[in-house]
């Protein structure tokens, strides 16, 4: 089994839209390891997309992503990072397929309801961003 992170962004939980996304990801066949609900500081998302620091849009990213709470979970599968990459859909919502969770909820590129890790390294980074190993091991148990 593989694990990876998702994040259901301010604007997912601030159009009350977190039962609808977890269940079309529990309907696909992840299995929810460890959530929670929290709200990153402007320092926190920062840290979180340091990757990014260079990138044109990261104020805003940082600035959307400190806007309200949000929802980080990992999830597992057998091939769950490729497999999740493909039910969010792509970035910008009006060219992700049809089904795909930004497709059905996101209105924009920039406010695109979920983060989903594009790679099992970065998914374990991550995921230990949110979550320590003990409180993954609790939710397991």
């Amino acid at each position: 089994m593989e694990t990876t992170l998702t994040i259901l962004k301010p604007d997912c939980v601030r159009k009350q839209l977190t039962g609808a996304v977890i269940d079309k990801i529990e309907r696909t066949g992840f299995r929810i390891v460890a959530m929670k609900k929290t709200k990153l500081t402007k320092e926190t998302a920062g840290a979180f997309y340091a990757v990014h620091r260079e990138r044109p849009f990261f104020g805003e990213l940082v600035q959307f992503m400190s806007s309200g709470p949000c929802v980080p979970m990992i999830l597992e599968k057998e091939n769950a990072v490729e497999d999740f990459r493909k039910l969010i859909g792509a970035t910008d919502p009006a060219e992700a397929e049809e089904g795909t969770i930004r497709k059905l909820y996101a209105d924009s590129k920039g406010e695109n309801i979920v983060h989903g890790s594009d790679s099992g390294d970065n998914a374990q980074i991550e995921s230990s961003f949110f979550f320590s190993t003990e409180e993954t091991v609790r939710v397991n148990n």
